[in-house]
């Protein structure tokens, strides 16, 4: 069976298994970079948090041979483990007193979202933009958030430099920014770090945590979710630069976050610019790329710079 005809099964036997009145519906979102992903809607009675389970990663394993009742039984193991029991507060909603703490940001290309900016507050920051969103829950299986419109900055009589300055100040404390080698970021993903872990050392560099060298590092958030965003913090950069004694170029290997590497006379920003694509292709979703070449950060001007150095930016405060 096609994509189509695999998501209609699957939204049909989820809605012969699901009790409680639990329903499922076919739903398509409008992802960063234009890119329109289907899941499944699944709605319990009285909670007015619905997860949306996507399903391009199931639908490989069936191509691949997985039986279809199997996959369900997948869908429905990762709904139960994520499900919310109470709804959120819809009347915080309705205020900007009731959402100012949890208002934070994320980057996006500017290029490729021009008609989500036209619906959205926003800044600049060099080719790319700023964009908001409300930081509704946040786990380990993920997060529920609310994307800030113009018609919510109405509602609420906020504009883009009030948001930006309660999302500074949020980002602090909700999705601090981590810097920690690669060797560290490696370790992490295949359950090395335990030890660290368990001594209290976080690995971040930002911290005084650990002062190891490395070939190239990785900036993010505590949650690895929009940490690209972490170019924008306020002093973050800078504090980069104090910590490798140098210059560095910033490789955008997704939204999530960016690639570290001091800069070297032997390095070519173009050969660099060229690993970037490479990522791009090979190894990011197509609604999780960034930006198709690097930056350079230049720590006697504390400026960050397109790779052609013709336009520069500071994390803004």
């Amino acid at each position: 069976m096609n994509y189509r005809e695999f998501t209609d099964a699957v939204k049909k036997q989820m809605n012969q298994r699901m009790e409680g009145g639990v329903q499922a519906s076919l739903y398509t979102a409008v992802k960063n970079n234009g890119k329109e992903r289907m899941g499944v809607l699944i709605e319990t009675p009285g909670v007015n948090i619905s997860p949306t389970i996507y399903l391009e990663e199931y639908y490989e394993s069936y191509l691949k041979g997985k039986n279809l009742g199997q996959i369900v039984d997948e869908i429905i193991h990762f709904y139960n483990s994520i499900r919310q029991e109470e709804s959120w507060d819809c009347e915080r909603l309705r205020s900007y007193d009731g959402v100012r703490d949890r208002v934070v940001f994320k980057l996006v290309n500017t290029a490729k979202n021009r008609k989500f900016l036209d619906m959205m507050p926003h800044r600049s920051f060099l080719d790319l933009s700023i964009v908001f969103y409300v930081l509704l829950e946040a786990t380990s299986d993920g997060t529920a958030a609310l994307a800030v419109s113009n018609s919510h900055a109405e509602q609420w009589k906020v504009c883009a430099d009030t948001l930006w300055a309660d999302a500074v100040r949020n980002a602090k404390r909700l999705l601090p920014a981590e810097f920690v080698t690669m060797d560290h970021a490696l370790k992490e993903i295949l359950g090395e770090n335990t030890g660290i872990a368990d001594r209290g050392e976080s690995g971040n560099l930002l911290l005084g945590d650990v002062r190891e060298k490395d070939g190239m590092y990785i900036l993010s958030n505590s949650l690895r979710s929009y940490g690209a965003a972490c170019i924008a913090y306020p002093h973050i950069l800078e504090m980069i630069g104090e910590i490798l004694q140098t210059d560095y170029y910033v490789l955008p290997s997704s939204v999530h976050e960016v690639i570290i590497v001091p800069f070297s006379p032997g390095l070519d920003s173009r050969e660099l610019d060229e690993m970037v694509r490479e990522i791009n292709v090979t190894q990011v979703a197509a609604e999780e790329v960034l930006s198709s070449h690097v930056y350079l950060f230049k720590r006697d001007m504390g400026t960050l710079c397109n790779g052609n150095a013709q336009q520069t930016g500071r994390a803004m405060g």
